[in-house]
């Protein structure tokens, strides 16, 4: 598996991977038809991702499909990097995949001191992988009906 920039002929593959990984982690949190609902993932609006200024949209590719996906980008203080996505297929999950994204998204802004992340309270799964990977509880937002932990780590 390698970690390498998206590119447009990656979104199709992109969009199904954050369709099926949206159902397999927030089907059980807010019911099928929500996520259905909102997993409206554009081919558009990846698109719009691949040009961004300050920020990385990423792929994990096994050779035989993307097994995961990751986009990040600065925020207004340059030091602050907000990873948006961080998505491993089902099957790919526990392999490296997460972690390996984890790493070149740090590698991606040297300048950054910060990387952080939004998770939806009720994903333990997601909670427990970044808390092995170092970030520290730093806040919450109410959100959809729900809570969203804010997770930062000091990176740099």
């Amino acid at each position: 598996m390698f970690v390498r920039t998206a590119s447009e002929r990656d979104l199709v593959a992109v969009k199904a991977l954050l369709v099926e990984t949206w159902h397999a982690t927030y089907d059980a949190i807010y019911g099928v038809p929500k996520v259905t609902a909102i997993t409206g993932h554009s081919i558009a609006s990846l698109r719009a991702r691949l040009t961004r200024p300050n920020s990385e949209f990423l792929v994990a590719d096994d050779g035989k499909r993307i097994g995961g996906m990751a986009f990040a980008a600065a925020t207004t203080d340059q030091k602050i990097i907000l990873l948006n996505q961080l998505y491993v297929h089902p099957d790919c999950q526990r392999q490296g995949f997460g972690q390996a994204l984890l790493e070149e998204v740090e590698a991606c802004f040297p300048e950054a001191r910060t990387l952080r992340v939004e998770v939806e309270e009720a994903n333990a799964p997601a909670i427990a992988f970044y808390r092995s990977k170092g970030f520290l509880p730093a806040g919450n937002i109410a959100d959809c009906g729900g809570g969203t932990l804010i997770f930062e780590k000091a990176i740099g």
